[in-house]
């Protein structure tokens, strides 16, 4: 699998990330040997990024894949973290996080916004202490977009000093939407952005961001490419999510032409979905969730092997057509 460098840095992930939101139990539990077993086969699959946060299971995720990576060389795989939110003690705990936060784990603790940089040092200690970790390869300022101010004024330059002194290698911000990352690569000096949802086979509106991107020499890394699991299966499932909640009835019949268009190239919609980012230049990787040995080594394949010209062109077609329908 091809290794890329983010922006001037010398930290380097590999074409398919491996995000490890699934490790933290995210909507329902995982056992920690499958939790082991998911990490191992992404390794053994040629995956050397992965990615987590302490927002994951309340910092279960960041916990699982220290102790996953803990005999593997430390030069040979790079991991990603984020700040913004510091775990605390919960004042009131309920017994379960999966209302307030979708992980299910118990809600010992509680999430607390801190985009201060004092706060950044303190959700970077932990998050190396449950990491096992002496350092961090990439840390992300973690959906900001209602701390902006603070993310672009504090935690930004927090931790580029940080990563000045050699702490961390690279700095970026991840977001969910895409005018907080526009604002950071145009204010800020990081070296790259994960931009979760918004550079899909579906959803393509972060395109001026990486036009952006590519003017100020910023890598990209795209995350969530099912949309949240959407796009993750040959047919949409009766139960599938988009961007985390239902889908609508418009969102449902693009899909459903865009899995017609890939039956006719003979792929399937997956495929179609995890390499359409890499179709970028300015996209570095793309990140996906795994829950299971089998849904990594699938990802794998469908990465290393891309579509023809003619089934993009099928494809976008697709996804022009429709997204004219939507707006008329």
């Amino acid at each position: 699998m091809n290794i890329t460098r983010l922006g001037r840095t010398h930290a380097h992930v590999s074409t398919l990330g491996f995000g490890a939101a699934p490790l933290g139990n995210l909507y329902s539990a995982v056992g920690d040997d499958e939790a082991r077993a998911t990490v191992d086969a992404a390794w053994d699959a040629g995956l050397r990024y992965f990615d987590t946060a302490p927002h994951y299971g309340l910092g279960l995720s960041e916990r699982r894949l220290g102790e996953a990576l803990a005999h593997r060389p430390r030069e040979d795989f790079s991991v990603s973290t984020k700040v913004g939110r510091l775990l605390e003690p919960h004042p009131a705990p309920t017994g379960s996080d999966l209302a307030a936060g979708g992980f299910a784990v118990p809600d010992t603790l509680i999430r607390r916004p801190d985009y201060s940089a004092s706060g950044v040092l303190r959700s970077l200690e932990a998050s190396l202490d449950r990491l096992g970790l002496d350092r961090i390869d990439i840390v992300y300022v973690h959906d900001p977009d209602d701390h902006l101010d603070a993310a672009v004024g504090e935690a930004v330059p927090a931790l580029l000093n940080l990563r000045d002194q050699g702490v961390v290698g690279a700095v970026g911000v991840g977001a969910n939407t895409v005018g907080p990352l526009l604002r950071a690569v145009t204010e800020t000096d990081i070296d790259t952005v994960m931009v979760a949802g918004r550079w899909t086979l579906l959803d393509r509106t972060a395109r001026p961001l990486l036009d952006a991107c590519a003017a100020r020499g910023v890598s990209v890394v795209a995350a969530a490419p099912f949309n949240s699991g959407l796009l993750s299966r040959p047919h949409p499932a009766a139960d599938a999510t988009f961007d985390y909640g239902p889908v609508p009835p418009a969102v449902l019949r693009r899909v459903r032409a865009l899995v017609e268009a890939c039956t006719r190239h003979r792929t399937v919609l997956p495929h179609a979905a995890v390499r359409f980012p890499l179709r970028s230049p300015e996209v570095a990787c793309v990140v996906a969730g795994f829950r299971s040995g089998d849904e990594v080594r699938a990802a794998a394949r469908w990465a290393a092997v891309d579509l023809t010209e003619e089934a993009w062109s099928d494809l976008d077609g697709v996804v022009a057509t429709e997204t004219s329908d939507l707006t008329r």
